[in-house]
């Protein structure tokens, strides 16, 4: 049923379980579930409280840390290391922390929690639930971490590239800004549960484990308004972009309004001497042509000291 399942000794030694209690005679037994397993909606509500049972099961979630009676419940997301998926489209893990008992739900593969069971499997268990829930949010912000500072990454090139005008605009600019509003619409009540962890009041999260779980939720505050920071540096790469092209837009439209402004008179001109009907002068004269041409040059010159005049040019 469970994905895995160890008893967890004082000491870091673990023991792989095959029975169906929700304890064991280790310091605390770690369960590991799939949300797709169909024997999870039945096992829940048989070993916890309705409320934390309803949590663990729920398809859609946000980040949050709530305590109920003397447990946890957490849900947590991290960035997605699963192969062709976006890693702004983040994991969700959803945990019920007692003083015996961890229990953990997860839709996709958190590498997170991969991480902790492969140290698990090697014999270097967190000894303690509340030292479970520290290795798992010092993981997940690591990777946050690391994915904030390639996006920062991008954002210096992009500024870099603003030096030259002849650089277009990068094609991926716009998938980057959608990029940090996604982690950031994570991220943000991910820092408020963190700040929650850390100041609960519960005996299964002793003083050393909320000062260093204070520092993670620092972390993340970091993250966040570093995330802040990213949409307003990727947003001003925007519109000077976007400045850039409207400049140059402008300027090919006033050049076609000066060459419009010139050979308007001219056009008229020319549709005028170019009508068949009788009294036109110069029919006979085999110098009009060559008169017509002078005039016409020399309305143009005098167009273009109209404009000059004007401040058009």
């Amino acid at each position: 049923m469970a994905i895995c399942v160890f008893d967890i000794f004082p000491d870091g030694t673990t023991k792989p379980v095959d029975d169906t209690a929700l304890t064991g005679a280790g310091t605390y037994r770690w369960w590991h579930f799939d949300l797709n397993d169909p024997a999870l909606s039945e096992w829940l509500p048989e070993h916890l409280p309705a409320i934390p049972a309803g949590a663990l099961i729920q398809p859609e979630t946000r980040p949050r840390c709530d305590a109920y009676e003397n447990g946890l419940m957490l849900n947590l997301r991290g960035i997605n290391l699963n192969a062709g998926q976006p890693a702004d489209q983040m994991v969700s893990v959803r945990m019920w922390v007692d003083d015996d008992v961890v229990i953990t739900v997860r839709m996709r593969k958190v590498f997170a929690l991969e991480d902790i069971r492969q140290g698990i499997e090697a014999g270097a268990a967190p000894a303690t639930p509340a030292a479970f829930v520290e290795a798992l949010v010092s993981r997940l912000t690591a990777r946050v971490q690391e994915e904030v500072m390639e996006i920062a990454k991008l954002a210096e090139f992009y500024e870099a590239d603003l030096d030259d005008d002849t650089t277009p605009p990068p094609k991926d600019l716009p998938a980057t800004r959608r990029r940090v509003i996604r982690l950031r619409r994570y991220l943000e009540p991910q820092r408020t549960a963190l700040n929650k962890l850390a100041a609960v009041d519960l005996p299964l999260m002793p003083e050393p484990d909320g000062l260093r779980l204070r520092e993670l939720a620092n972390r993340t505050t970091l993250a966040v308004e570093e995330l802040d920071a990213l949409r307003d540096r990727l947003l001003t790469v925007q519109d000077d972009h976007d400045l850039f092209v409207a400049r140059t837009q402008a300027r090919h439209g006033y050049r076609l309004s000066v060459a419009a402004g010139v050979f308007l008179p001219l056009g008229f001109l020319t549709g005028l001497f170019g009508v068949n009907i009788g009294g036109m002068p110069g029919l006979d004269n085999p110098m009009a042509f060559a008169w017509l041409c002078l005039s016409m040059a020399a309305l143009a010159v005098v167009m273009l000291l109209v404009l000059k005049l004007s401040r058009w040019l």
